[in-house]
């Protein structure tokens, strides 16, 4: 596209809800057209043949369109004007862009009033300045596996969300099995099948606290499935905490069972939704990008869905320079605190990039490292250099240590072995 410049029209697009406003300029910065459009299919027909109409009473061979990406009500216009036939002769390129990218470009100019019309012209004239480092829009199909991993990623929002609100609940009901210490608790896990089973089925603590150690203890082998390698002490450390916890008014008990059974059965419910989603995304991966799909899959701990949900958020390697540009399209990097001879041990992650890409390599890192004595070590040796938010730190560096193996192994089209070849230092 560089050296075809001088035969470009830089189109910027400001979208809404319910129009299309539309600016476009030749590389000189000569405005060509204008114009207003309903955000329907009707509107976008006739903005298509503004610009097909542009490109040709101009000698203008290439188009290069960029919008805002603003909620959902980008996507129709940007997949319409990207796979439009009429429009394909010209090698349509279109962005959708960060809405922070192009309020910080429009400070650059002084005292202009915030219209729609001015907005597609800084759209277009950011395009024309060759400002734009992200992907070009993908098309349907990775529209499809996207619309799929980011929905994956809200499913296990809400199963989060509905555990964080029912602890209360829990509390309340059994405040000793919230707060034990790890060594203490009869469970690993207070949402698993046998703590749902102590919460929903025993209406108030003196019935577990009062029930025969050998009725206990048969009711936990039953609920566990025979997994827990001693039942009678998981059993003697569940009725000891119930014999510590609070005891609350009969009235409650019924209400919070109630409750408790119900964000319950919400979880099961998200959880049986989310291994119906994997496995669409396992069957609409198929076929797509196959090179790099299977780059990703020889990383051991990398399965269908978080090598899905990378390459998703990624589209083509190529739209990244760097590992380092990679990583901060992922949001995966620091802000320094220093000031003088002091730098700040503690620094928060700049959380600005791609939320879904961050989710699915933060994932993909804390799988690989259970299965790379690599990974794990670096992940360990992270963990135990500070003292605070260990965990969180130490992930989201070995993540920023797997987008620079990613990247290396994306660009190269290879597969991963233990010689760390694609690993770029």
């Amino acid at each position: 596209m560089k050296n075809n410049i001088l035969s470009t029209l830089f189109i910027g697009i400001d979208v809404s809800s319910k129009t299309n406003v539309l600016c476009a300029l030749d590389f000189q910065g000569n405005k060509l057209l204008n114009l207003k459009a309903s955000n329907n299919n009707p509107g976008a027909e006739s903005m298509l043949k503004s610009i097909f109409d542009c490109l040709n009473s101009n000698n203008l061979k290439y188009a290069v369109i960029a919008l805002e990406s603003t909620s959902i009500y980008s996507v129709h216009v940007a997949n319409f004007l990207s796979s439009h036939d009429d429009l394909v002769l010209f090698d349509p390129k279109v962005y959708c862009l960060n809405p922070k990218t192009i309020a910080n470009y429009r400070k650059s100019f002084v005292d202009k009033d915030k219209t729609d019309p001015l907005d597609a012209y800084i759209i277009a004239d950011f395009a024309r300045c060759g400002r734009i480092t992200s992907s070009p829009w993908r098309g349907s199909q990775f529209l499809a596996l996207q619309r799929l991993t980011r929905h994956r990623l809200h499913l296990v929002e809400c199963i989060t969300r509905e555990k964080t609100y029912m602890v209360s609940n829990i509390y309340l009901k059994f405040s000793q099995l919230a707060v034990l210490d790890k060594k203490d608790k009869p469970f690993s896990n207070n949402y698993g099948a046998t703590s749902a089973a102590i919460l929903t089925e025993f209406l108030s603590l003196d019935d577990i606290t009062y029930s025969p150690i050998e009725n206990l203890v048969d009711f936990v082998k039953e609920k566990g499935k025979n997994r827990f390698s001693d039942p009678e002490a998981t059993a003697k450390l569940l009725q000891k905490a119930a014999n510590d916890s609070y005891r609350l008014d009969k009235v409650l008990y019924e209400p919070l069972n109630v409750s408790i059974a119900s964000s319950f059965n919400l979880i099961k419910a998200f959880e049986t939704e989310i291994k119906a989603i994997d496995k669409a995304i396992e069957k609409t991966i198929k076929g797509m990008n196959t090179t790099e799909y299977q780059s990703l899959m020889s990383i051991p701990g990398v399965g269908p869905v978080l090598a899905s949900g990378i390459l998703s958020e990624i589209g083509t390697i190529n739209a990244f320079d760097s590992h380092n540009a990679l990583a901060k399209y992922a949001g995966l990097t620091w802000r320094t605190n220093q000031s003088g001879n002091y730098t700040a041990e503690d620094t928060n992650m700049t959380k600005t990039g791609n939320k879904y890409l961050r989710y699915y390599l933060i994932e993909a890192a804390n799988s690989v490292k259970n299965y790379l004595p690599e990974y794990k070590e670096y992940y360990n040796k992270k963990f135990g250099e500070v003292t605070t938010h260990q965990h969180k730190r130490a992930l989201a560096l070995t993540s920023r240590k797997l987008v620079r193996l990613i990247f290396g192994l994306l660009t190269k089209n290879q597969i991963y072995s233990s010689g760390k070849v694609g690993e770029i230092q």
